[in-house]
């Protein structure tokens, strides 16, 4: 009966398909030699939109269905254990693990989505996803080249705090029943010992094919419900690059109090992955002169971003859970911003 019900439920995700649709007609179309079509400009402009976020995404989604696919044949247990217990040190390990991953923000917010429903703790899953999207190690050497290496420590390192002090937010208001608790979390077996534990699942693990396709099947079932919401805010993006010329907002983005708010809201209507923040973070660094702005703009994307607001309403069930994230992010990051034009 399950089963059916699910079957069921994927017909009538109209979501999903509408939003695959549009992308595979877009992308298509994208491909095709603009002149022979004799397409409208308005839809060029969106299809080539929607073709280049497509290819700046589709390697970090690709690689985050991979790794959710292997986040279902793990245990729980592995899982809360290799995240550490609840608490600062719980908060802090996610927030490494958030800075170490090198993948951008789609692609995590699979994979988080994945430690929300093994049990993970919510402050860890807030932390892990305040941390990772522009911090990955690879972008993080990217923004070397554009700021330097001394700004680029110094935004890393307020991110994590950001990250730590969000997570440890987040679970004083669960504590406080403010903010719904993850259902899905579990109490650890007394005297677990990872490694002999680890070293026992692998000896019993056949590793062929069956089972990297059991892997790759489950990474694409278990990402539908999220994939839904990224396709969402890939026409979303692509609509705004449609009407909206981001590298028009530089000439008003200074180190001023009315240019900061410029630049979050800039942040909160312009979808872009980690490495397309970076141009416009290197020019609001560079030519506008405003390092708080910079900063402002790679963290807000990520406090505002429609997409994970979405998607963590859907894995919470809570209006008031997503909305959280930007209520809690956002005063620290204008905060911060606001120091760092100041004495920057």
């Amino acid at each position: 009966m399950s089963s059916c019900c699910h079957v069921e439920e994927d017909k009538r995700d109209l979501l999903l398909w509408s939003t695959s649709l549009l992308l595979a007609i877009s992308y298509a179309l994208a491909l095709g030699p603009a002149d022979a079509l004799a397409l409208p400009k308005f839809i060029s402009v969106f299809t080539i939109a929607i073709y280049e976020i497509c290819n700046s995404m589709y390697l970090g989604m690709l690689v985050g269905m991979i790794s959710v696919g292997i986040l279902s044949k793990v245990p729980k247990e592995f899982v809360l254990s290799i995240m550490g217990a609840k608490g600062f040190f719980g908060i802090l390990r996610a927030s490494f693990a958030g800075v170490l991953l090198d993948m951008c923000n789609h692609g995590v917010l699979l994979i988080a989505g994945k430690l929300y429903e093994r049990g993970t703790s919510t402050g860890q899953v807030i932390a892990f996803l305040v941390a990772s999207p522009w911090n990955s190690i690879s972008v993080t050497v990217i923004l070397f080249t554009l700021i330097g290496v001394g700004w680029t420590i110094l935004f890393l390192l307020l991110s994590i705090l950001i990250a730590i002090l969000t997570g440890l937010a987040f679970d004083y208001l669960v504590a406080k029943n403010r903010l719904p608790k993850n259902s899905n979390e579990i109490t650890m077996p007394e005297n677990f010992q990872f490694w002999p534990e680890a070293k026992k699942e692998l000896s019993q693990t056949r590793f062929d094919m069956k089972m990297f396709y059991s892997i790759f099947k489950s990474g694409l079932t278990d990402s539908k419900m999220i994939l839904r919401w990224i396709f969402l805010g890939i026409v979303l993006a692509g609509i705004i690059r449609t009407t909206m010329d981001a590298e028009h907002f530089s000439s008003l983005l200074g180190p001023t109090i009315s240019g900061l708010a410029i630049t979050l809201l800039a942040a909160t209507i312009i979808e872009v992955c980690s490495e397309g923040s970076l141009p416009i973070a290197g020019d609001l660094f560079v030519r506008a002169g405003a390092p708080g702005n910079s900063f402002a703009f790679l963290m807000a994307g990520v406090s505002t971003d429609y997409t994970e607001i979405l998607i963590l309403k859907q894995l919470s069930n809570s209006w008031r859970f997503a909305f959280f994230l930007p209520a809690v992010t956002l005063p620290q990051i204008t905060l911060l911003a606001v120091l760092l034009n100041k004495f920057g």
